[in-house]
This record gives structure tokens, C-alpha cells and sequence, in this order.
């Protein structure tokens, strides 16, 4: 037995991440890629059932893992980030989460056909989004950062709301039927709310203090994290089950803004572990499922149920409760139909279905059929529809991706103005104001501030740009700037030039796993590169087709051209390094740093032509 559960932990985690890679790599919503991946190895296949293969152990693991999620997800809600959304978010989360459970329990009991004690539990369990769901789909989609953060917002904050209204309906449910229950036990349970809030505020504020007056080593600071996640959910969900959400969540957004300096490298370290647990525990969910759970959300009263949940019930309660704020009526269209199901859904209800089947609700037992039907049917129609709505309703900040340049000099100024011609969003930045006076009259869009400080998240939209070049006069500081951006960019998209061994900061020995890709070779120093400027030298854009091919180029450029990057017929962008050797194809455009003999050449033979055909005349 232990052989084969340990094979079945090695398919999880491969169908996991496997999964994820799928769907980065065709640019598919990576939920249902892993939703189709546990379906075909658990009721489709039977090759497996971690519910029924780790017994006991199932349902613990799934508990961690979803807190350990939601504290990832709350540690980036910091209240910097809703500056001029407070209103819309607050509304959100309150009168809309509101409404989407009235109106949700209104729907199961009258379409779902439940009864209305099972109808407002689960009521309570759909109005969560999550952040298992949401930060894929935010991944995946390039929102703008409006509608972005408050579905963010909303995911996070929501996801421990819905359970506690699913347990407040049922503890009402059961002190209405006089079933041994009273109006202390409902008290108890809003003082188990408070003290759960309070606990996750208390394990935030200690470990703050603990990490900022050196109590802890570094090695030690994101394993201790981790531990006191688990504990923080563990002491709420033993006191009332369910409560631990709220704690770790109210945990995550106190260390969030507090503003310790560990803060980053935990989030990075969160971020890896929280991506892992998504994809591992959604396989285990959906392999988890029978073949007659599956078949049962093809009834009717099911299909229907899903129906208006989709079309009726999610965008009315976001119309209602964004009534009177800032939210334009895009904005509102695309909140109002993105609010896919996820782990917390499929995991929360199961808990509830077993306690409302023990207490005589027999139809509890459609609880779990119907909670896939809405989790497949939102995972896939949100996770296939996000991009082309945003796209539609010009909220999205797709295109070709961008570039962020940190320095600002002739040379980069140079670039950037050829990014614009060619139509790529570009930004220049620098600390300097007059260092950026080359940026400003160049027209170029620039940022004026350190790119290394916090302030830089809420002054800059980073979602149209892929790339990042480091090219100051600073050797050290350009890899200073790599290497914190790298998580954010990935190494394959930082660059930073090469070092300048005349002036630069000596730091030849620097460690080749700190920061970025050399930018075009190593024999070309920004100093280089600013002189060949200062002599003359220009951008040249040239079209590769299939009669002037790329070898036919590369023969005929002239010498001591820089080849700098390849415009691909896709719209990608694609830069010259010694590490990958680029191969233009016919319709492709590759811009060069070009001698400005060849220049006066084409403007001397265009000079010649046009004289001659005045003498001609």
C-alpha cells in the first residue's frame, strides 16, 4: 500500500504541475486544464481516489493546503493597493456578498428544488470565489489593475466570509428546530468569529516583531511562517470549525501591512509553495469524484440552477452593490460575470452536506453534484471567456509585450524610441530628473523615482511590460535591480548590459546566479553602446522576407552593426544574447545598431536617384 500511495503523490504532483505548464505553454486557463487532468485519472480512468487512498489523512491535507493558500492570497492585500477602489471593494464584500447569498439560496430552492435549510447553507458556501481560481485566471488574463485588484480583493476576503455564513445559516437552521441547540450557541459561534480574527491578528503582529528586532534567523523566517500558518488555523478551526480561514487570513493581511522588511522574500517563498498546493490539491479534488456525482449535475434542476447563477445572480448582486460608485459599466460587466468556484467551494461543502445528511436533510446528498456543476461550469466559461470579454470591453492590457528600461541615457532613450515607432509599450526610468530630460524630449513615457522603492508598485501599471533592462551607469546597481525583479519578470526577461570594465564598479566576480541575462554580448558595455550614439550610429528596422532572408542579412549588414531585437510576426519581442542565437523568418523585423556610413550611403544613392531623374526630365 505505501508503494503505491507514493506513486499516487508522484502523479498528483506531475498531472499538477504538468498542468500548469500545459496551460502556460498553449495559453489555456490553467484550472481546467487541471480540472480535465483529475476528471481522466479519477471516475473517467479509475486509476485513482485520494479521498478513498488516504483516508483519514484527505481531509486534513486539503484543510492546510487551502489555509495555506489564503494566507498567500491575503498576504498582497495590502491597503495601498485599493487607493480610490475602497468603495467599490467594500460594497463588494458586504452588500454583494449579501446578495449573492439571498439570491443564490432563492435559486437552489426554487430551480435546485433543495429545501430551504440546505438551500441557504450552501448559499452561504457559493459566494466565494478564492484566491484558487482567481489569481490563475488574473495570471493568465493581463486584466488592467482596477478590475484586477478588485477581484483579487474580493477572492481573498470573501473566501473565509462564505464558510461563516454557511455555518451562521446552519447554526439558525438547527436553534429554529429546537435540535439541542440555542441562542448561546449561536453567541459562541459570532465569539468564535471575533477570536479567530483576533488570533490571526496576534500571530501577525508577534511575528512581525519577532523578524524585525532579529529574534529570528533568516533561514528560519519563511519555515517559521509556514508553521505558524498551520498553527493559526489549526487552534480557530478546533475552537469552531471552519473560523481557521478567517483567522490565516486576517493573519496574512496584518503582515502585509505592517511593513517589514522580510515581507517580500516570504511572499516569493509563499507564492512557489501556494501555486504547488493549487495544482496538487484541485487533482486531488476532481480524482476524488464518482462517476454518479458526475452524472447527476447533468439533471435539470441542476443545469438550471447553474444557469442562473452564471447569468442572473452573480452580475445582479454586483450592479446592486456597486450602485453610486466610481466603477464604470465595463468594469462592472466583467466583475459582474467573472466569480469562479474553486477548492474552498468543493472542500466546504462536502463538510456540509455530511452534517445537513446526519441531521435528516436528505437532499444534502445533491449538495456535493451540484457544487461540481458549478465549479466545472464557472472554472471553464470564466477561464475561456476572461481575456476575449476583457479584450471587448477594453480592460485588458494585452498587446505586444512591453519593455521597462531602468536608465535613462542616449542609448536607452534610443531604444526606447524605436520600441514606440514599432508600436510596443515602453517606459524609462530613472531617479535622476535630469538624467530623464533625454526621455522627455524624446517624447518617450518615462517615470521619474526609484524603481527599487514600494512606491514604485502603486505609481507604475507594470502589466503591460514583459521585459526589464538595467542599463545605468552602475554595474552593481543594475544587479541590484535584476535580481529584484526577476521573480516578478522571470530570469529569461531581465536583462542588464554588460559590465563596463573602464569605469565601472569592478564587479567582474560578481556571482552569475544574481540577476539577469547579459543584454546582446558581452563585449558591449553601455559606455559602448552610448558612444557608438554620440558617433552616429542608428536604430535601423529590416524586414525579413522570403526574398532578402535572414542569411542573405546578415551577409550584407555592414560591419559593426549591433544586432538588438527581433520583431516576430506574433507581435513577440525577442532579444539578442549570447546565451540563445535568434533566427529571424520571412515577415519577421530585426532592428539593428547601425555604423552611420551605410545611413549616409542609402541617403547619398536616394540623393543620386532623385537627380537623375530631374536631369531626365
Amino acid at each position: 500500500m505505501s508503494d503505491s500511495l507514493l506513486l499516487e503523490i508522484m502523479l498528483i504532483g506531475a498531472l499538477g504541475v504538468g498542468s500548469q505548464w500545459l496551460s502556460w505553454r498553449y495559453r489555456l486557463p490553467a484550472i481546467v486544464v487541471m480540472s480535465v487532468a483529475g476528471l481522466l485519472v479519477g471516475p473517467t480512468l479509475g486509476i485513482m481516489n485520494p479521498s478513498e487512498d488516504f483516508g483519514d489523512l484527505y481531509r486534513p491535507i486539503v484543510s492546510v493546503a487551502v489555509a495555506i493558500i489564503l494566507f498567500e492570497g491575503s498576504l498582497n492585500l495590502r491597503l495601498q493597493d485599493i487607493r480610490g477602489l475602497g468603495r467599490p471593494v467594500m460594497r463588494i464584500v458586504t452588500v454583494g456578498a449579501f446578495l449573492s447569498w439571498i439570491l443564490g439560496s432563492l435559486t437552489a430552492h426554487y430551480v435546485g428544488g433543495l429545501s430551504w435549510a440546505v438551500s441557504f447553507v450552501i448559499g452561504g458556501v457559493f459566494i466565494v470565489t478564492g484566491p484558487t481560481v482567481i489569481l490563475p485566471l488574473l495570471r493568465q488574463s493581463k486584466l488592467k489593475p482596477r478590475p484586477a485588484k478588485i477581484l483579487k480583493w474580493e477572492g481573498i476576503i470573501v473566501d473565509p466570509i462564505g464558510p461563516l455564513l454557511a455555518i451562521l445559516a446552519l447554526e439558525v437552521i438547527l436553534v429554529l428546530t429546537n435540535d439541542g441547540h440555542s441562542l448561546l450557541s449561536l453567541f459562541l459561534f459570532m465569539l468564535a468569529s471575533l477570536f479567530a480574527v483576533i488570533l490571526g491578528w496576534a500571530f501577525g503582529r508577534g511575528i512581525g516583531w519577532m523578524f524585525e528586532t532579529g529574534h529570528v534567523p533568516e533561514y528560519l523566517k519563511s519555515p517559521l511562517v509556514f508553521a505558524a500558518v498551520i498553527a493559526c488555523f489549526t487552534i480557530a478551526d478546533e475552537i469552531t470549525h471552519e473560523t481557521g480561514l478567517l483567522a490565516v487570513t486576517a493573519m496574512g493581511m496584518t503582515l502585509a501591512n505592517i511593513r517589514i522588511s522580510s515581507i517580500q522574500d516570504m511572499r516569493h517563498f509563499k507564492e512557489n509553495i501556494s501555486i504547488l498546493l493549487i495544482s496538487t490539491i484541485f487533482i486531488m479534488l476532481t480524482a476524488s469524484l464518482t462517476r454518479a456525482t458526475l452524472l447527476q449535475i447533468f439533471r435539470p434542476e441542476i443545469i438550471g440552477y447553474v444557469l442562473l447563477m452564471l447569468f442572473i445572480v452573480r452580475p445582479l448582486s454586483i450592479f446592486l452593490s456597486t450602485i453610486r460608485t466610481d466603477l464604470s459599466k465595463s468594469e462592472k460587466l466583467l466583475v459582474g460575470w467573472i466569480a469562479p468556484r474553486g477548492i474552498v467551494a468543493l472542500t466546504v461543502s462536502g463538510y456540509f452536506a455530511s452534517i445537513l445528511y446526519d441531521e435528516g436533510y436528505q437532499d444534502a446528498a445533491l449538495v456535493t453534484s451540484i457544487t461540481f456543476a458549478l465549479v466545472f461550469f464557472t472554472v471553464v466559461a470564466h477561464g475561456f471567456s476572461i481575456s476575449w470579454l476583457a479584450g471587448k470591453l477594453n480592460l485588458s492590457a494585452e498587446g505586444r509585450p512591453g519593455t521597462m528600461i531602468i536608465g535613462s541615457n542616449s542609448f536607452t532613450v534610443a531604444l526606447a524610441k524605436i520600441l514606440k515607432e514599432m508600436n510596443i509599450p515602453v517606459i524609462v526610468s530613472d531617479s535622476s530628473w535630469q538624467r530623464l530630460s533625454k526621455a522627455r524630449n524624446a517624447g518617450v513615457t518615462f517615470h521619474h523615482g526609484e524603481i527599487l522603492s514600494e512606491q514604485t508598485d502603486y505609481r507604475i501599471d507594470m502589466t503591460p511590460y514583459d521585459y526589464l533592462i538595467s542599463a545605468t551607469e552602475f554595474d552593481s546597481y543594475n544587479a541590484l535591480v535584476a535580481t529584484a525583479f526577476v521573480p516578478a519578470f522571470g530570469r529569461n526577461n531581465v536583462f542588464k548590459l554588460s559590465i563596463q570594465r573602464e569605469r565601472g564598479d569592478h564587479v567582474e566576480d560578481l556571482d552569475p546566479t544574481i540577476a539577469g541575462r547579459v543584454l546582446f554580448s558581452e563585449n558591449i558595455s553601455l559606455e559602448g553602446l552610448c558612444g557608438k550614439i554620440d558617433e552616429g550610429y542608428v536604430m535601423r528596422k529590416t524586414n525579413i522576407t522570403e526574398q532578402y532572408t535572414y542569411p542573405a542579412y546578415l551577409d550584407d549588414r555592414v560591419h559593426g552593426t549591433i544586432l538588438l531585437f527581433v520583431l516576430r510576426v506574433s507581435g513577440n519581442v525577442e532579444y539578442y544574447t549570447d546565451e540563445i542565437k535568434l533566427k529571424a523568418e520571412p515577415g519577421d523585423v530585426v532592428v539593428s545598431l547601425t555604423p552611420p556610413s551605410k545611413e549616409v550611403n542609402k541617403i547619398k544613392a536616394r540623393l543620386d536617384q532623385q537627380h537623375q531623374e530631374q536631369n531626365n526630365q
